[in-house]
């Protein structure tokens, strides 16, 4: 039976897959079309993308060559999208399916027990390949949302909404905010039309509705305003308006009105 580190690690290889169907059929100038991220197009997403599964791959195999490497010059952001700023799309293509399927090869190796360095506190490997694979959805939004070709959601999205639950204490620390002691309830219907039960038993906060769209919420590539979600009491509310599922700086996020609600189910 496999392990629930083999099974992320399935799950990633198979989010990079449906990334990989998009990135191929895009035109050499959708490459440059601007997403909603200020400053970055198409490109630029898969090129982040591209720079932190190498850098997750080294940090596996040394992690400390990792520690040493990661704040050198050349790991900047403005260096390695200028890097990949230089290559034609075919070019960045092939450097994002090699650097992918590296980080595949080299989780494959990882020891469950082990610890693996990144920018913040060391994770778990389970932990390590969940954030690997939100990036990759997110940044993969990123790049759908603008470039007029579906990629439909599947329950893999379950890793993506289980770490925006878990980050809910950060989303608050990284503001320099106090975390209400308030117990939260968030319940979703994924793509498949199961219910997932996250969070901790509430009836006074309370989240629900589409696993997607807050997903899309917690990794900030939707303004809550822009979704169907339901959010009862003070708690929820405030916590959704600062949800953040990934580490680093907060940034503006999206602005309400910057996509179209879908129509209510």
């Amino acid at each position: 039976m496999p392990s629930i580190l083999d099974s992320v690690i399935d799950d990633l290889a198979a989010e990079q897959a449906a990334l990989e169907v998009i990135l191929e059929r895009m035109a050499p100038d959708a490459w440059e079309v601007d997403t909603h991220a200020p400053g970055w197009s198409a490109r630029d997403q898969v090129a982040h993308l591209a720079q932190f599964d190498a850098m997750a791959t080294m940090a596996i195999r040394d992690p400390e060559g990792f520690k040493s490497h990661l704040r050198s010059p050349e790991n900047s952001e403005a260096a390695y999208l200028a890097r990949a700023r230089a290559l034609s799309s075919s070019q960045l293509l092939e450097r994002w399916r090699s650097d992918s399927n590296t980080l595949i090869e080299a989780a494959r190796t990882v020891d469950p027990t082990a610890r693996i360095p990144w920018a913040g506190p060391a994770m778990s490997g389970v932990s390590f390949i969940t954030a690997r694979l939100m990036e990759c959805w997110s940044h993969g939004l990123d790049v759908v949302d603008v470039v007029g070709i579906e990629r439909p959601d599947t329950d893999r999205l379950r890793h993506v909404a289980f770490i925006g639950v878990r980050a809910r204490p950060y989303s608050y620390s990284n503001r320099g905010l106090q975390l209400p002691q308030v117990p939260i309830r968030v319940s979703l219907t994924p793509p498949s039309g199961a219910t997932w039960e996250l969070g901790e038993p509430s009836t006074e906060n309370v989240i629900s509705g589409d696993a997607s769209e807050f997903c899309q919420v917690v990794t900030r590539r939707r303004h809550i305003l822009d979704t169907n979600l339901e959010v009862k009491g003070d708690a929820a509310s405030e916590w959704m308006g600062i949800a953040q599922a990934f580490a680093g700086p907060p940034g503006a996020g999206r602005q309400p009105g910057e996509f179209p609600k879908r129509p209510a189910p």
